[in-house]
């Protein structure tokens, strides 16, 4: 039995006229992310994560901005792609922890969405999949609330 672990991140700038998808959910907000995909940086993250573990690179590589396959995709299909190429690597995915750093609007009352979304795209029980949301207490470029950013982290076994 081999375990592995994986870290990721993402970070994207915030705007106006823009949409905010975290971890596969619509959040109402007056601003949203903005990226080559639907740039959603809780996904992101764990997608780096997931291929982190498995040695398969990073999200830019596996879905470069360059190819426009990739303009405006739900994240969620990245994801359950992404999913496929871990399992055919022979891992099973164990668990997900992701942190999400913005200033607003809050969310907590969308974590147990997230986490029932990526859930059901990792064939995960809800319980594998933890989702928190924290602050910059106003500093940097995330309590400005220029950007969004998520940090990751997965475990995958191979029998």
């Amino acid at each position: 039995m081999k375990l592995k672990t994986g870290i990721g991140y993402d970070v994207h700038k915030l705007a106006e006229g823009y949409s905010l998808t975290l971890g596969g959910v619509k959040i109402e907000s007056d601003r949203g992310s903005v990226g080559h995909s639907d740039a959603d940086v809780a996904i992101h993250a764990i997608i780096d994560a997931l291929f982190g573990a498995a040695n398969l690179r990073d999200i830019g590589f596996n879905y470069p901005d360059s190819d426009m396959r990739y303009k405006g995709i739900d994240s969620k299909l990245l994801l359950t792609d992404c999913a496929e190429k871990i399992a055919q690597k022979g891992f099973k995915i164990q668990n997900i922890d992701c942190v999400i750093s913005l200033q607003s609007p809050k969310i907590s009352s969308y974590i147990p969405s997230m986490q029932q979304t990526i859930a059901g795209i990792l064939h995960l029980d809800i319980e594998d999949v933890s989702i928190k949301a924290t602050t910059t207490e106003h500093l940097g470029f995330v309590g400005r609330k220029e950007g969004i950013e998520a940090y990751a982290v997965a475990l995958l076994l191979k029998e």
